[in-house]
């Protein structure tokens, strides 16, 4: 039997102290304690995880990947693969609570027509006496507990936000009660014994999925699957099983509409560019003819002799010459 070292019991630990973990969570301490990034080894990670497995299993417990049927969302965690009395000796819920968590589950998980939801009044509203009523059965026992018939609507209330904590059940973005995460980890055979719907593309439990739009067809499949599969324009969208046609939903729209924008931004970027390329050639084009159209100026050196020649020309000419003042006054003297 090979040895773990102390990245396995550190990986272990932290599952078994922090509960599920996110994919990005889990990657992120895997990658600090070995210094590997799992996205590029994942033939590290693979075989890390197969060697805590092959340890586990001596102990009957399983280091599980699963998702988050509500937002799509993998996660990681450690689940008992027993599930005998003396498991259930190391819970903090009393009969009672267990019993009221079972009944939810089974409003949620065995009417189809629920997609992995009911309300709260609804929830508060099961009856405890349908869990007793199988264990009485088996024990060959008609008596109910007394803890489940004095079980009042105010302690149904504390247990739910209780198990809501916990991550036993989940409150949708609806205001609805949904499995949570841990009963999604814990409860895969529970599905599979109790014959739950499963997918049509993962093979796992439908318990939040899409119908197929024939009433008579019961093939389910998870949104993200569905996603999966229908993702492609040209792949035909019709039910496998039956061949009835599958309109998408919401979330494929959007992506389309996502998808579209891009391209016409940037074909309103192409237009306003040749736009703006036009008008600087207009300008350019503009700026040209106003220059042929204006007259052409001589070189500098000629345009300097032209405005000496015109300064000359407008000196004052005179037939005689001018004579000097003091030539003028001896001769007026000499008159006189």
């Amino acid at each position: 039997m090979s040895q773990l070292g102390w990245k396995h019991h550190t990986l272990i630990q932290a599952l078994l102290s922090r509960g599920p973990l996110k994919e990005m969570e889990f990657c992120t301490i895997f990658a600090e304690i070995t210094g590997k990034n799992p996205a590029t080894n994942k033939q590290l990670f693979n075989d890390c995880l197969l060697k805590i497995n092959k340890e586990l299993d001596f102990v009957q417990f399983e280091l599980r990947a699963f998702m988050d049927q509500y937002d799509g969302n993998i996660y990681y965690g450690i689940v008992n693969n027993v599930a005998d009395d003396q498991s259930k000796l190391g819970t903090k819920y009393s009969p009672a609570q267990i019993a009221f968590y079972k009944a939810i589950i089974e409003a949620i998980v065995l009417d189809g027509t629920k997609n992995g939801c009911i309300t709260n009044i609804e929830a508060l509203n099961v009856h405890l006496e349908d869990q007793a009523a199988g264990k009485a059965l088996q024990d060959n026992q008609s008596c109910i507990p007394a803890a489940f018939k004095s079980f009042s609507i105010s302690q149904k209330e504390k247990a739910l936000n209780q198990l809501i904590k916990d991550r036993w059940l989940s409150s949708t973005s609806d205001g609805l009660v949904g499995l949570g995460i841990r009963s999604f980890l814990d409860l895969r055979s529970w599905f599979r014994n109790n014959e739950v719907v499963s997918c049509e593309v993962c093979n796992e439990a439908a318990i939040k999925a899409e119908n197929c739009p024939n009433k008579g067809c019961s093939i389910r499949m998870h949104s993200y699957c569905l996603k999966k599969k229908f993702y492609q324009r040209k792949v035909a969208r019709i039910c496998p099983g039956c061949g009835t046609s599958w309109d998408p939903s919401d979330c494929f729209i959007e992506e389309e509409e996502a998808a579209e924008e891009p391209s016409q931004s940037n074909e309103t970027t192409e237009a306003s560019a040749k736009v703006k390329k036009r008008t600087r050639s207009y300008k350019i084009e503009r700026d040209a003819n106003e220059l042929n159209q204006a007259p052409l100026l001589p070189p500098l050196g000629k345009r300097l002799r032209s405005c000496k020649a015109e300064t000359r020309n407008k000196e004052p000419s005179s037939s005689s010459p001018v004579r000097p003042l003091g030539i003028q006054r001896a001769r007026r003297s000499t008159r006189g």
